[in-house]
This record gives structure tokens, sequence and C-alpha cells, in this order.
């Protein structure tokens, strides 16, 4: 266990008054100088990925030219890029990017930079903030992890099969069943554009379009549904719509520097749109309602962290770094039972009793 005594996750600073006049330029577009670094990141992407993305479309690229650029192509899309350009994507989707009048550009992440990850234009925002938030991990959300085993790798396939092969489906039914005809046409347009597209290009260039589209779309996927996962996998029988009770916390890890503080996910489903430099400021602030709510929260640890030591069944692991606010308990025995009970499988039986 550990004791919390202090955030290294970032937080908002003063600006400097002094700005170039490119930062004041782009500070002239955006709605919050604080997401600056997101101007930087996109043109960052824009201008190394796109270029190397044509160029393994180019006919007749010499093939140690087209392999290096593949490469390097995937090694930035997956392993530098993806979790920051994921949650700038998720950031925006709850507050606006660019200002009003400059509203062409806020379809400029989901339709022109988010395809190269496999984001399907406006089918992320469509399921987060249609979906996701309204329902808060319970039964009608279609990524809830309550009825699964959470600490089982089996359980963990069926829940991606699920998403990777009828996700698209049960998001539209969903739409359908709330009479939400605009995120329905949004969402389906999104997917299956992305989908002709890729079976489109597949017939210009196969190679190409497996390394630039398909090999990111099929990570996107799976780390989109892993880190889903690892958020919602301690859950209170008894309260499984209480923020504090579905979700986690993780602080003090590099994580949340590059990923814009995502590990603050109970404060994220309590305030949506607070903007993420605001996480810590709010996490100290409400401190005593995480104890009170035996909310969790990892020290030190990620999501990819949290999802591969329940794989293992590494409680103990996850217990070291386990956050005992408030002394609510006295050893890592108890942090591990409690922590076990929170990822037992909730039948339909107890969760209708739990509402009752």
């Amino acid at each position: 266990m550990k004791t919390f005594t202090l955030l290294t996750d970032p937080v908002t600073t003063k600006q400097d008054p002094i700005f170039s006049s490119l930062q004041r330029f782009f500070r002239s577009l955006i709605r919050d100088e604080r997401d600056l670094p997101f101007v930087y990141l996109t043109l960052r992407i824009t201008l190394t990925l796109w270029p190397l993305a044509i160029l393994l479309y180019i006919p007749g690229v010499n093939e140690w030219l087209w392999w290096a650029a593949a490469i390097v192509y995937l090694v930035l899309n997956n392993l530098i890029y993806k979790g920051p350009f994921g949650l700038m994507l998720h950031c925006t989707s709850h507050r606006c990017f660019f200002l009003r009048k400059y509203n062409i550009l806020n379809h400029y992440l989901p339709w022109v930079i988010g395809p190269l990850f496999g984001q399907t234009p406006e089918t992320y925002y469509s399921h987060h903030i249609g979906m996701h938030h309204p329902e808060n991990n319970m039964p009608d959300d279609d990524s809830c992890t309550m009825f699964f085993q959470r600490d089982s790798l089996r359980g963990f396939a069926r829940y991606l099969g699920a998403f990777l092969f009828a996700g698209i489906f049960h998001l539209a039914r969903y739409f359908m069943r709330k009479q939400r005809k605009n995120l329905l046409i949004r969402s389906v347009r999104g997917e299956f554009l992305f989908i002709a597209m890729c079976v489109g290009l597949s017939f210009v260039n196969w190679p190409a379009t497996l390394v630039v589209f398909i090999l990111p779309f099929l990570i996107s996927r799976v780390i989109m549904m892993l880190g889903n996962w690892a958020q919602h996998a301690f859950i209170s029988a008894e309260e499984p719509g209480n923020p504090y009770k579905n979700s986690i916390t993780c602080i003090n890890t590099s994580y949340n520097h590059q990923c814009w503080n995502d590990g603050y996910h109970i404060a994220h489903h309590l305030k949506p749109s607070l903007h993420w430099t605001e996480y810590p400021v709010f996490f100290r602030k409400t401190l005593d309602d995480y104890a009170s709510n035996n909310a969790i929260v990892f020290d030190g640890i990620h999501y990819l962290h949290v999802f591969a030591y329940l794989m293992l069944k590494r409680y103990d692991l996850l217990a070291k770094h386990f956050v005992n606010i408030g002394n609510r308990f006295s050893s890592d025995e108890q942090v591990i039972t409690f922590l076990k009970e929170r990822t037992r499988k909730i039948p339909e039986p107890a969760l209708q009793a739990a509402a009752a």
C-alpha cells in the first residue's frame, strides 16, 4: 500500500505573457489556450504520418525504402503517437477544440488524422459521448464490463470479440432504441466509409493499406477495449452506477503527462467537461469523497499495468500500488480481498437487487 502525499501530474500553470507571432496565431483559433499542446501534436502528426502514408502508396518505390517507411510509420503511429492522439481526440470530443467561427477545423482530427490511427470518423465521439458517458458502464452501455469476470483473460476475449465483430451494430441498435437519429447517422456513416475506403484502397495497394489503415485500426480497437476494461474493472455490486465505485484513478505516472491526465477516470465520469489540466486539483479537493466511497486509486501505474496484473492475477502488485486514502486498510491482504471482490462478475439478479 501507499500513502497519498503529493501529485506529480500536469496541472494548470500561469501562461507566459510573451508569445511568438505563431503562438498568437494558434491561440486565436482555439477555445482554450491550455490546449496549445494539441495544436503542436496535430502538426507533428500531420507532417510525419501523412507524408509517410503517401510514400507507401507511390508506385515503384524502392523496396528497401518502402519497408523503412513502413517500419517508421508503424512505430510512430502505434508506439509514439497513438496514446497522445487517442486521448487528444477524447479531450476534444468533450471540449470543442477550435472556436465556433473556425468550426470546420474541428473536423480535422476525426476526418483527416483519425483514420490514420484506425479511428473511424465520428464513431468514437458517438460511442463515447452519446452512449458511454450517459450510461456510465451500466447495462445499457454496450461497452459495459460488469457482466464479465474482470480478472479473466477468457472474459476479456469475449468482451473484445463482441466489440470487434458487432460493436457498430450494437451502437446503432442503441441509438435507434434511444431515438437519437443524428448520432446513429454519424456513427454508422463514419464506420462504413472507413471500411469502404480500406476495401477500395486495397485494390490500389494492398500492402500500403494494411500498414497505413488496417493494422492501426485493429490495434486501436484492442487498446480502446483494454483501456475501458481496466478503467471499469473494479465495480461495487451494491452501487454499480456510482463513479467512485465503478471506475479507478491512476496518479503520478508518466502516462498522465503523455496522455493528458487520462488516469483520472473517476473524476472524468464525475465532471466530463472539466479541462484535462484541472483533474489533479479536483482530485486533491475531493479526497474525502474518495475515502468515504472506498474509491480505488493506484500510484505509479497506469491502465496497461492494471490490465496485465489482472490477467496475471497479480493482486499483490495491485495492492503494492494501491493508495490507502483515509487509512481504510491495515494490510495488503485486506486490500487484495477488497480488490478481488470488486472484480467479480455481477449477475443480472444481483444488479436488479442493487437497483431495488
